[in-house]
């Protein structure tokens, strides 16, 4: 078989695991829990044409919106309900479905901003787990209602949370930068510079928000401080692996090897940069994402890359889903060129013979492997990459996680 062949039938693999493990998942959010899920059903049904295997993703849609009727109530992006209800817009805006989510969702409102300013209080500016996340699903609200009430009141969320991050943000002569607790155990705080928590976080969400003029004048300072912090904390030295360090801090050593992956180090820096330089109309901006995601075309070894599984988050399939997007965005061919070879790097780690469809999850703090379903450690994800891979235009699942 070919690799197209040979992609096909790991997503049949993907579609059977999912289509009979889906409802054992407890939480909905959109990373971690059923709603992903949903999302390869949906995407799975468009690219086969099959109409029973878009009976199965309503299924799982359904059984999501019934748990929060039911009474769940986690509320956070990557497993909760603010990204369940991210879903369920995309959804919508793909077509998949056709709700009515200015009535299904406004109720939970104001549930979710007590949530985010709960987290706000606390200066906690998590893109997965915070803050940000929340802000993340509102500004979806803000795109899609029609509702101009409910659209002045995302405006006035967004703009707490705005004035929030512009208390909390350190400046200095490098830019602007927030506090993050690095390692709780030693009482370690700096700044973390990673996409999954930290400030290339901050540039994609404000470089989000910068589309809307509503927000235009309110984040542009903030943005553009916040991107000269991150083009300071650059190595100098362009020899190692990395051109970024994963945190900021006085007592740094002055170079550590940095993760190739979606989660943190310097893809999705280079992606957050190209958003902004885009939306900003600046080119230097965007030469220097090309020149960082270029910088990581050379590392292909899986070792010194600190990659262990194929996940979405910290494995090869984030890495596969990054350049895809960046050769669709650049038409560089070299970006081209290592999302094929970091996909045939990932047909080679189907070793479980006990995984769903050949693939488990490492658990570093357990030290173990796990079978995961989910979107950005599991097998959801991974379908997910894959039919992006083998899909000429851009699906927009990865808004998720900040690519598209």
């Amino acid at each position: 078989m070919n690799t197209t062949e040979i992609l096909r039938k790991k997503l049949q693999e993907i579609h059977i695991v999912l289509s009979q493990n889906y409802g054992s998942k407890q939480d909905i959010g959109v990373l971690s829990g059923l709603s992903g899920i949903s999302l390869f059903q949906f995407y799975y049904a468009r690219f086969t044409e099959n109409k029973k295997m878009e009976d199965i993703a309503i299924d799982t849609i359904s059984e999501t919106i019934q748990r929060i009727n039911d009474g769940y109530s986690f509320p956070t992006f990557c497993t909760g309900i603010a990204g369940a209800g991210w879903v369920l817009e995309l959804l919508d805006e793909e077509e998949f479905i056709n709700i009515d989510t200015d009535g299904l969702l406004s109720d939970l409102d104001t549930f979710l901003y007590d949530s985010m300013d709960s987290d706000i209080k606390n200066e906690y500016f998590d893109f997965l787990h915070g803050a940000i996340g929340y802000g993340y699903y509102f500004l979806k609200r803000y795109e899609n209602t029609v509702s101009e009430s409910l659209k002045q009141k995302y405006i006035t969320y967004i703009l707490h949370l705005i004035n929030a991050l512009k208390n909390s943000a350190k400046i200095d002569k490098r830019g602007y930068f927030w506090m993050y607790e690095l390692h709780k155990a030693e009482k370690l705080w700096g700044a973390n510079l990673s996409l999954s928590h930290g400030m290339a976080s901050i540039i994609n969400f404000l470089s989000r928000l910068y589309q809307h003029k509503d927000f235009q004048n309110p984040v542009k300072d903030m943005l553009i401080g916040t991107i000269d912090f991150m083009i300071n904390s650059k190595y100098p030295d362009e020899n190692g692996s990395s051109l970024f360090p994963g945190w900021v801090y006085p007592e740094m050593e002055k170079y550590t090897n940095n993760r190739l992956a979606w989660c943190q180090g310097d893809l999705g820096i280079g992606i957050s940069l190209w958003r902004a330089g885009k939306v900003l109309e600046n080119n230097t901006y965007k030469e220097l994402a090309i020149h960082i995601v270029k910088h990581s075309v050379k590392r292909r070894d899986t070792v010194e890359a600190i990659l262990q599984d194929t996940g979405i988050c910290h494995g090869v399939f984030g890495i596969v889903t990054i350049f895809n997007y960046m050769y669709k965005e650049t038409e560089e061919v070299i970006f081209k060129q290592t999302a094929d070879f970091w996909m045939n790097e990932a047909l080679k780690m189907d070793t479980h013979k006990d995984g769903y469809a050949g693939y488990k999850q490492w658990r570093g703090s357990q030290k173990k492997w796990k079978n995961e379903t989910n979107l950005l450690e599991g097998i959801a994800g991974i379908g997910l990459s894959i039919i992006s891979y083998l899909e000429p235009s851009e699906s927009q699942w990865n808004q998720c996680l900040m690519i598209y």
